[in-house]
């Protein structure tokens, strides 16, 4: 990856580049238009090192990733063999004791994903063996099934005395250190490859890329089939944040190519 790129795009992969079915096939062409332009695409999700490896190679990607909603970041070295890493959170295992405690403390269990049949996994997510077990790799954070509202800002309000917080995806919450989200992670990723001036074109659909949204120069919101997450409504009410014309990869492509081609 060059180090001196004006632009950076930034994004999300479940229900943003990716619909329910991990289906990205409307964003192929932009994809390339984005390689051929040397404009860099860095993935930034609540998925496992592990997974996004696998996402990119699928996809031709070569560009450093950021996993575990921000918890660490990732890149090749130059013999394109080796990787450096980045570490922003705690380890999974103090989370899962953090979680315990959260649970004991709000007097309701919160269930890990890592807990879960693989039946029960394949049910809430879709994924094969092999993509099971690569969601299953977690080192940075705690992914748990989404409580009620009202127990999820319980566990919200508590949070700040272990250091921790929570985000709600679309099929999971997640438990991650205070140290470590998707904005700061950008931040991080800029100093490492001393490109402080990058425009930042981000792109997420859940409230867990709120601090993505709130660091970029440009900020798209890709809604879902219903329209776009609670959470980041006030954002696009507000003006810092534009809407996509078009759930998933559809609006992803349609609003990269739009932003690159102003620019151009």
């Amino acid at each position: 990856m060059k180090n001196n790129s004006k632009f950076w795009v930034v994004t999300d992969l479940d229900g943003t580049l990716m619909d329910e079915n991990y289906d990205i096939s409307p964003a192929k062409k932009t994809l390339n238009m984005l390689s051929e332009l040397s404009i860099p695409v860095i993935p930034c999700t609540s998925k496992t090192a592990s997974e996004v490896r696998y996402f990119r190679k699928e996809n031709g990607l070569s560009d450093p990733f950021i996993v575990e909603n921000g918890a660490a970041i990732y890149g090749t070295n130059i013999n394109k063999i080796s990787e450096w890493e980045l570490i922003l959170g705690k380890s999974y295992k103090e989370l899962r004791f953090i979680l315990k405690s959260l649970s004991k403390e709000i007097n309701y269990n919160l269930i890990p994903l890592n807990d879960l049949s693989y039946n029960q996994i394949f049910e809430l997510t879709g994924l094969s063996e092999h993509g099971i077990i690569r969601a299953l790799d977690r080192q940075w954070s705690v992914p748990f099934l989404n409580p009620p509202d009202d127990i999820f800002e319980k566990v919200k309000l508590i949070c700040d005395s272990y250091n921790v917080h929570v985000f709600k995806g679309n099929r999971m919450s997640h438990l991650l250190s205070k140290e470590s989200h998707k904005g700061q992670a950008v931040n991080k990723l800029k100093i490492h490859l001393q490109n402080l001036d990058v425009m930042i074109i981000a792109l997420g659909d859940s409230q867990n890329d709120l601090p993505l949204l709130e660091c970029a120069d440009i900020s798209i919101v890709i809604p879902g089939k219903n329209g776009p997450n609670k959470y980041l409504q006030h954002g696009i009410d507000n003006g810092s944040f534009l809407l996509a014309n078009a759930p998933h990869a559809q609006g992803w492509s349609n609003s990269v190519e739009e932003v690159i081609n102003s620019f151009k």
